[in-house]
């Protein structure tokens, strides 16, 4: 989201036949940092991917950049939640043979999300986060 709440982005990376650590996370967060300026604001769950040496090592060469911890189970919090939700949906009735052909089936729904200010509005919205 801009820092006016006039724009949001959508950044999005899959790893697949792996279970995402500390290091994807870190490497995925200086992605975002050639993208991002200034102060951001991460939400984030509790998960040990957002933890670890890694991420440790880049929120201190961040310190722009705020992190704030969803509480425990809260999936209602989170607007990303309901951005699968909608990635989901797109793909529901087909059947990937592998993993590159279920890259391709989420290509064209991921590209309409990232490209529809009122569908990421909806994502922001549909979550019970406090909105100012």
């Amino acid at each position: 989201m801009s820092p006016k709440r006039t724009r949001l982005a959508l950044y999005a990376r899959f790893h697949p036949n792996k279970n995402i650590g500390s290091a994807e996370t870190a490497v995925f967060l200086r992605q975002l940092a050639r993208h991002l300026r200034g102060r951001v604001l991460v939400l984030w769950d509790g998960g040990n991917q957002h933890k670890g040496t890694p991420v440790r090592h880049f929120r201190l060469r961040h310190p722009a950049w705020e992190f704030h911890r969803f509480p425990g189970y809260a999936p209602e919090l989170n607007p990303d939640e309901f951005v699968w939700a909608l990635l989901k949906r797109a793909v529901a009735n087909s059947v990937p043979k592998d993993n590159a052909h279920l890259k391709r089936l989420l290509h064209g729904p991921l590209m309409r999300l990232r490209q529809s200010q009122r569908l990421l509005w909806s994502c922001i919205h549909a979550s019970e986060l406090p909105w100012s």
